[in-house]
């Protein structure tokens, strides 16, 4: 049986932690210190996944976004970790280092999109390639079929919700940048993207990003960060394969996200 620091370790050769920014917690967040045979993989860890952790025997859950993030100064029965170790779940959170990584979070995305001979932009986070020409409506379209098929469905609601904002001229070069990545767009121009698919742009972001000729699609932070929980499944699969690995939601008809 492999052991949470055996599945800790590969993971860390998947999303290594130099990769990760500075203000970043990744890592062995929770660890209870026992055998793994059951792993669920999620995008955040919630009550109501360490109930479904506990309720497929998940001795473990391998996050994207840390489930312990600003210090903490007490623990009671509401606060996630604490339901982890009542449960003696442990949990491993990869986060900036596995947006960064090698098939990691965008390099999920942009080969969902279909991106050719990308590169590594905006101090690693993002990929930037060509693509076959198309319009931003249609990139929108696009989007929100492709990544709506590998999200969880939602109980009421499309399962993703595009926004975006258009110069009007054709898209060859995408760039992307997963979650909260709207921001970056300067980082997007500088590299020569026509387009910046991300999860999040303010509205001023979309505005300057637009005079300044670089069009914006915004499909959701869950959207654009879901999918590479199955590509987690599958790495931890092929290196254990005593492991049974699956991804949240898979067995539920619908659940709420923001």
């Amino acid at each position: 049986m492999a052991t949470t620091n055996d599945i800790y370790a590969e993971m860390q050769r998947y999303a290594p932690l130099e990769l990760a920014e500075s203000w970043d917690n990744p890592g062995l967040l929770v660890d209870c210190g026992c055998g793994v045979s059951r792993v669920l993989v999620t995008l955040d860890i919630t009550p109501e996944v360490v109930e479904e952790a506990a309720a497929g025997g998940c001795e473990l859950i391998v996050s994207h976004h840390p489930v312990i993030f600003s210090p903490l100064k007490k623990l009671t029965p509401r606060d996630v970790p604490f339901q982890l170790m009542q449960k003696g779940i442990s949990a491993i959170c990869m986060h900036t280092n596995l947006d960064a990584a090698e098939g990691g979070v965008n390099e999920v995305l942009a080969g969902i999109f279909g991106m050719r001979d990308w590169e590594v932009f905006a101090d690693g986070c993002g990929r930037v390639g060509e693509v076959d020409p198309i319009t931003v409506p249609e990139l929108a379209r696009k989007a929100q079929a492709v990544l709506g098929g590998r999200c969880n469905r939602p109980r009421s609601g499309p399962a993703v919700q595009i926004k975006f904002a258009d110069t009007g001229r054709t898209v060859k070069r995408l760039a992307v940048i997963s979650g909260a990545g709207g921001s970056m767009f300067e980082d997007a121009l500088a590299v020569g993207a026509d387009c910046l698919l991300t999860g999040e742009a303010n509205h001023h972001a979309a505005i300057d990003a637009v005079r300044l000729g670089l069009s914006l699609v915004a499909a959701g932070h869950y959207a654009t960060e879901f999918p590479v929980c199955a590509a987690i499944a599958d790495r931890l699969r092929a290196a254990f394969p005593e492991l049974e690995a699956r991804v949240s939601g898979e067995n539920r008809d619908s659940f709420t996200y923001i």
